[in-house]
């Protein structure tokens, strides 16, 4: 994982580290900084549905790890308030996807992201992840 600012490992790389269920399918940060991300993932035989296509809720995952790993880059820990992902054309077994986040905003403890995600130059999907910082347990006390 490289950080594009070149600076120390950041609260993204923690958050990342921490996170079996996306590196369990094989995703790598291939590269992040503040509010944006690069991810890869290639579609695996159990990822495809019964039509032969990725199953979406892998497509959803991988664009929403791309968008954690951007939003979190900031420092607070951050989770998701919400998402939508529109599916553009299907992937199949074997295919490498590219997902690329980009912060839109943020405003107070809230933020929007988009994320593409990509087959060679092919758009695969459109996410966008809504935002909101939380505080941690040790804040609360």
């Amino acid at each position: 994982m490289t950080q594009a600012t070149g600076a120390a490992p950041g609260p993204a790389e923690a958050m990342f580290a921490g996170d079996e269920a996306s590196r369990g399918l094989g995703i790598e940060v291939l590269e992040y900084g503040e509010g944006t991300a690069e991810l890869r993932m290639t579609v695996s035989p159990a990822m495809v549905n019964g039509h032969g296509t990725a199953h979406g809720g892998y497509l959803f995952l991988f664009a929403d790890t791309a968008f954690a790993c951007a939003c979190n880059s900031h420092g607070p820990v951050t989770v998701a308030a919400g998402a939508d992902i529109d599916f553009v054309a299907p992937a199949h077994e074997g295919d490498v996807l590219l997902a690329t986040a980009r912060e839109r905003t943020r405003f107070g403890r809230s933020g929007i992201y988009d994320v593409t995600i990509l087959r060679g130059d092919e758009v695969i999907a459109e996410f966008r992840g809504r935002s909101r910082s939380i505080r941690t347990v040790k804040e609360t006390r």
